[in-house]
Parts: structure tokens; C-alpha cells; sequence
């Protein structure tokens, strides 16, 4: 991912450490990665792709090959929380 790029922690009883990037240019995150599982690599990524501030792509890679295992296209479920 192009810089600049920011660790910000989410709400709930959980730490999930989440990487939000500005790959547009337009001053708003559009790519959400997180360490679901606590073991330093990402494991879940989400993409807002037209804008619209809500998920269009998850993309989860549960055995952390660098290949997404399950990817579900226009869920349309808000980013977490900030």
C-alpha cells in the first residue's frame, strides 16, 4: 500500500490493531486491514471501492498464505469503527 497509512485501535472488548489507507488520494480511508488474530499478520482486509464509505470487498485469508481464502463482493457493511 502507498503511504500514508495509519494503525488506529477499534471499539469493543477486543484490541484489533487496523491499518486504514487513503489509496484514492480523497482524503478518506478505503482499504481497512486487521489483525483479527492477534499474531502480527493481517488476516482481514476490506475495501471501499466507489467511495461510498461503506465495504464493498472483504477479503479474508484464514491460513495467512497471501491468498485470500473467502472473498465476498458488495456486502455493502460499514468499515469498523475508529
Amino acid at each position: 500500500m502507498t503511504e500514508p497509512q495509519e494503525t488506529v485501535e477499534t471499539r469493543g472488548d477486543n484490541r484489533v490493531d487496523l491499518i486504514a489507507n487513503d489509496t484514492t488520494g480523497d482524503g478518506k480511508p478505503d482499504v481497512w486491514v486487521s489483525d483479527t488474530d492477534g499474531d502480527g499478520k493481517p488476516d482481514l482486509f476490506q475495501f471501499d471501492t466507489d467511495g461510498d464509505g461503506k465495504v464493498d470487498i472483504t477479503m479474508v485469508d484464514l491460513d495467512q498464505d497471501g491468498q485470500p481464502d473467502t472473498i465476498v463482493d458488495g456486502d455493502g457493511g460499514l468499515p469498523p469503527q475508529v
